[in-house]
């Protein structure tokens, strides 16, 4: 078949490919690459039983990876560590970029598997690569073409039928073998942690007609030794074989975890029903899924995938930062249940029901996705995911086109990198609980889902639930070993008791953002019908205010934005929320899903903050404020 589709990044791509696609056998495990020596401190890591935490990124691209190359990134692996590390690096358009705040605790470099390093070798006229047709077509002087011939690059791995004259392997697995070198090289164990990773791009066509296809993009991440091929959608796009691909490194010594990401756009495939083949789950597919898969990212630059306004009518904050379009292209995204983390733990429970098993029981985290080596995580200094779009504001369309200083008359753009910039977010960063600043701690802290995701901002939450949790705990100063001991934190889960069980949250300002306004506990369920359901408390407030026992909301807290100048009041916000709760509904015979989302006061979105810089009104078809927010990892509740 012919498959006439525009998916890739950078300018519509219309191109045409022959082929259809196929399904490669699972390689077998291979050996550990050696290990650069750590260059941590000698002594050892101080461990801390009730967890401290930690605050880092592992969704990291470099010009290593085919859409970052393309668009004139040229940071590589050691930039992206040097950068989260406080380090300056240059940005793709030319100038100097630096971490906003202290540095981060720990970082994952995850270039796409698919091509990994193959385009710089392309453009490099001393390698092989840079005189094959492709090479040619792209990069050549007479280049006919350069856009489509690239969006051939991309197309090859969605339909998992190679380019077999770039497809050097050998040379995919050196710079493979150069990303981990520089992960060991920056590891220093107690103060900053690295881990090696790479992104396995699967996508499914959603229409030829109008160049779509959904995401099912996944971020590998190694817990310490990493094999010396990876496995990526060249092999096979289907997320099971990657799954038993894991099985068997694991198997040999290897550990690892995937993490989804933008189930957003995956037109409802991310959590979907069934298997990838469109078959009945089975016991075998929850067992692979759950123990390979055991987050998902909440919340990165290309928007929030927590719940959309059109499932949650009843929750005021569900219409943050929502991307609009399928990954690559400038079609609008469908919108379905498949594609949001809280309609994925409520069907996650229904399967259970049916199946035996819940694919679904996942913690959370927050990502960048930077495709610059670099995150942009402060909505003030936002400096776009591409170069393209962190070049200037009017290519993000924050700013009126053509130096006009009034929006009135202007045209909306139809360049897709300009609609798709002005949709991009300053999110997202991952937080976790673990017992020390080191591989192993962390790494088994995202096993057991003791994970929390910001747009941004490092604020901490805490979330425990137990029969034996009561109120008084929260003035004891050994609370939180009281809370280990007799309940669940977040990640775990609780036998339903007979009444509803006692919740323990708890949010902590970043010093550097905004004061907290409202902490709030979400709850998702099935009924006896199989309907999803979901309910959104208030449960602690700024100022000391009480929670509206009708409403389950706080008072207004008086914080206000002046968009003129960006300039803030912060009414009685506050810089910690701390409670004790229990379900007004709850019911000892229903599996339920409990979550924590604080929110701070509003504050400029990024694109306001380029406009005020500008002296020009905001673009009034974009949020002017936003009300950056953390989520904690659920806890479920399992009626006996």
């Amino acid at each position: 078949m012919t498959f006439k589709i525009a998916l890739i990044s950078g300018a519509a791509m219309a191109l045409t490919l022959t082929g259809c696609g196929q399904k490669a056998d699972t390689p077998a495990p291979t050996p550990p690459v050696e290990k650069a020596p750590a260059s941590g401190t000698d002594s050892a890591p101080v461990s801390t039983p009730t967890m401290n935490a930690y605050f880092g990124d592992t969704h990291i691209h470099t010009a290593n990876s085919f859409d970052a190359y393309i668009f004139n990134v040229r940071a590589t692996p050691d930039d992206a560590y040097r950068f989260a590390k406080g380090e300056t690096i240059k940005h793709g358009a030319g100038y100097d970029i630096k971490l906003q705040g202290p540095p981060l605790d720990f970082l994952a470099v995850t270039d796409h598997g698919e091509y990994q390093g193959i385009l710089p070798a392309m453009n490099n006229p001393d390698h092989p690569l840079s005189q094959t047709a492709t090479a040619q077509a792209i990069f050549g002087e007479d280049a006919e073409d350069p856009a489509a011939a690239f969006g051939q690059i991309g197309i090859s791995f969605v339909i998992s039928q190679p380019i077999e004259e770039i497809r050097d392997q050998a040379y995919m697995n050196s710079i493979w073998a150069e990303t981990v070198d520089a992960a060991n090289r920056h590891n220093e164990p107690g103060k900053f942690t690295t881990f090696s990773g790479y992104e396995f791009t699967a996508m499914r066509i959603v229409s030829i007609e109008q160049g779509a296809a959904a995401n099912l993009h996944r971020n590998v991440i190694f817990k310490d030794d990493a094999p010396t091929q990876l496995f990526s959608t060249l092999d096979s796009n289907n997320p099971e074989d990657l799954w038993a691909w894991m099985d068997k490194e694991r198997a040999a010594g290897r550990d690892s975890l995937a993490i989804p990401h933008n189930s957003n756009a995956s037109n409802g495939w991310m959590f979907a029903k069934e298997n990838y083949a469109g078959g009945p789950m089975d016991a075998g597919y929850i067992t692979r899924r759950r123990a390979n898969e055991p987050l998902v990212e909440i919340t990165q630059i290309k928007g929030t995938s927590e719940t959309h306004p059109q499932f949650s009518p009843n929750d005021e904050w569900a219409g943050h930062e929502q991307y609009e379009y399928f990954i690559g292209s400038s079609v609008e995204a469908t919108i379905n249940e498949g594609d949001y983390v809280r309609k994925a733990l409520a069907r996650g429970l229904a399967i259970e029901d049916e199946v035996g098993g819940n694919p679904y029981e996942f913690g959370f985290i927050g990502a960048s996705d930077t495709h610059l080596g670099a995150a942009t995580l402060v909505e003030e200094k936002h400096w776009g995911k591409f170069p393209t779009d962190g070049a200037g504001p009017e290519g993000r369309s924050s700013v009126p086109p053509n130096s006009a200083k009034t929006w009135e008359g202007a045209e909306k753009s139809d360049n897709r990198r300009v609609l798709t910039g002005a949709q991009f977010s300053a999110s997202g960063l991952a937080g976790v609980w673990a017992e020390s600043n080191t591989r192993s701690a962390i790494f088994e802290a995202m096993q057991r889902k003791e994970t929390f995701g910001t747009t941004g901002p490092r604020m901490k939450v805490r979330f425990f639930a137990g029969a034996e949790i009561t109120a008084d705990m929260l003035a004891n100063a050994d609370m939180l070993e009281q809370a280990y001991a007799k309940g669940a934190p977040m990640g775990g889960q609780i036998d339903a008791p007979s009444a509803s069980p006692g919740f323990v949250a708890w949010a902590i300002q970043d010093p550097l953002s905004a004061p907290l306004q409202r902490l709030q506990i979400i709850k998702v369920w099935t009924d006896a019908d199989g309907a999803l359901n979901e309910a959104v408390y208030d449960a602690a407030c700024s100022g000391g205010a009480a929670v509206d026992p009708s409403t389950f909301r706080c008072p207004d807290n008086e914080a206000s934005v002046n968009v003129s100048t960006c300039e803030t009041s912060p009414g009685s916000g506050t810089g910690e929320l701390k409670t004790f709760w229990t379900d007004p509904s709850y019911a000892a015979d229903q599996d339920a899903a409990y979550y924590v989302r604080a929110l701070e006061n509003p504050t400029c979105r990024w694109s306001t903050w380029d406009a005020v810089r500008n002296g020009t009104p905001p673009n009034p078809e974009l949020p002017a404020t936003v009300q950056e927010r953390v989520w904690s990892s659920p806890i479920w509740i399992k009626a006996n």
